[in-house]
């Protein structure tokens, strides 16, 4: 029996030239410590890994959920080849926390559905600020490398 379906995976060491990219990132004003070191991050990934500094878009939001429409906007509006959402929910004791998660994840999955551009969840979900200051050391560089790798997978799809 023959398998249609073939599956490519690219070699850690073969990075993308990321030279021509042009990234977004959407980034939210609220828990602004921990949204602005998950950016510094990220824009420090990206340029290590040849992205432009022109190249690189960045919008502010006020909170996690207009992210959703930060980023909708950037999809219509920009000339970005991907976008990463950047925010920060931590959790209080009302159930605030999980409409914003519920809602902010919900939005980005409809934006990749039915988008052209991806859209990286960089929103990070977490218990205390602890959490959340220990994630945005190594969280801003995994959202960036993200990015890359689906403006790369989105480019092979096309050719």
């Amino acid at each position: 029996m023959s398998n249609a379906f073939s599956y490519t995976h690219s070699s850690s060491t073969a990075k993308p030239d990321a030279s021509d990219m042009r990234i977004g990132l959407v980034v939210t004003e609220w828990n602004s410590a921990i949204t602005e070191r998950l950016m510094t991050l990220a824009i420090e990934q990206l340029k290590a890994d040849g992205v432009q500094e022109q190249n690189i878009t960045v919008r502010r939001v006020p909170g996690s959920f207009e992210l959703i429409y930060g980023c909708a906007q950037m999809q219509r509006h920009g000339y970005i080849d991907a976008i990463i959402a950047l925010g920060c929910v931590i959790r209080g004791d009302t159930p605030h926390f999980d409409y914003i998660c519920q809602g902010t994840t919900q939005g980005l999955v409809e934006l990749n559905l039915h988008g052209t551009t991806p859209v990286i969840n960089g929103i990070l979900t977490v218990n205390t600020e602890a959490q959340a200051q220990e994630r945005a050391e190594t969280k801003g560089q995994e959202f960036a490398l993200t990015a890359i790798q689906m403006v790369d997978f989105t480019r092979q799809m096309q050719s």
